[in-house]
């Protein structure tokens, strides 16, 4: 007996439920939220929101574009997404999400769409919404539109560095270069600039009226251990709660020690672990 799917692709008419699945966990689910606020739940440039739908009512959905993200997904909705996600082959570069509904989606994907460039199977999610317990860096600022051409370089040797493969890589550059300007034009790039060279620099990648998540942090090679990623931080957190949102989240490699000590230092405690999966 041929069975309807529970999983459906959402549209703006699904707005509220979806706006409420997602308003559980504010931390958890702010990449999701700020992307839907920015495309719409309809989405562009091929991005879908798949709803997982029982008894008529919402209880998971996943965000499938560049990354892959489970929300509020239960074995039955990863069993459901993983099914559709067979049937429609890879399209993502990553999935991201809580651990045990990664884990799960990914063991049940794996024989058609692997295998995986890199798995980061603990990264916890750190969250500070108070004052930073380290002085801040008075000259870590916002990136003017006039430096995105020194800005884009570390933004360049960043992501090669954390992911392993350069953003322009197979032709990506152009649009890896545009979302840089879309950070510098909103207010949301910020870094410490002396003699057109990037000392340390980070944005915030993804806002909500909830939380904002910060990323690309970076420290020249040559100027590291001399404390630039701690008061540079508390610049960024500093900023953050002033202008864009009550709680600054982050997420960060398990095995990147320096990393998780110089946000503990800065106040940022553990909400959270998030697995990824990267082709």
């Amino acid at each position: 007996m041929l069975r309807t799917s529970p999983v459906r692709i959402l549209g703006e008419r699904d707005r509220e439920a979806v706006r409420t699945l997602l308003d559980t966990d504010p931390v958890g689910n702010v990449f999701v939220a700020s992307r839907l606020m920015t495309t719409g739940i309809s989405g562009v440039g091929g991005a879908e929101v798949w709803g997982h739908v029982e008894r008529g009512r919402l209880t998971a959905l996943c965000y499938s574009g560049a990354n892959l993200v489970p929300v509020n997904a239960g074995p039955a909705a990863i069993r459901s997404f993983a099914d559709h996600a067979r049937w429609r082959g890879r399209r993502c570069s990553s999935i991201v999400g809580p651990v045990e509904a990664v884990s799960d989606f990914w063991q049940q994907v794996e024989p058609a769409w692997g295998p995986a460039r890199t798995i980061r199977a603990s990264q916890p999610v750190l969250e500070i919404d108070g004052p930073p317990a380290v002085p801040a860096d008075p000259l870590v600022r916002r990136v003017r539109v006039s430096e995105i051409n020194t800005l884009v370089p570390a933004c360049v040797a960043m992501f090669t560095e954390e992911v392993g493969v350069p953003p322009d890589a197979g032709g990506g550059g152009a649009l890896y270069r545009a979302r840089v300007e879309e950070l510098v034009r909103t207010g949301r790039a910020f870094a410490r600039i002396e003699d057109g060279r990037v000392v340390f620099k980070a944005e915030i990648g993804a806002v909500t009226r909830h939380a904002c998540q910060v990323q690309g942090v970076w420290v020249h090679p040559d100027l590291r251990g001399r404390g630039h990623s701690r008061a540079g931080m508390a610049a960024v957190v500093n900023y953050a709660l002033a202008e864009i949102a009550p709680r600054v989240t982050l997420y960060v490699n398990d095995f990147n020690a320096p990393a998780r000590a110089t946000y503990g230092r800065v106040g940022f405690r553990q909400v959270g672990e998030v697995m990824s999966v990267l082709f």
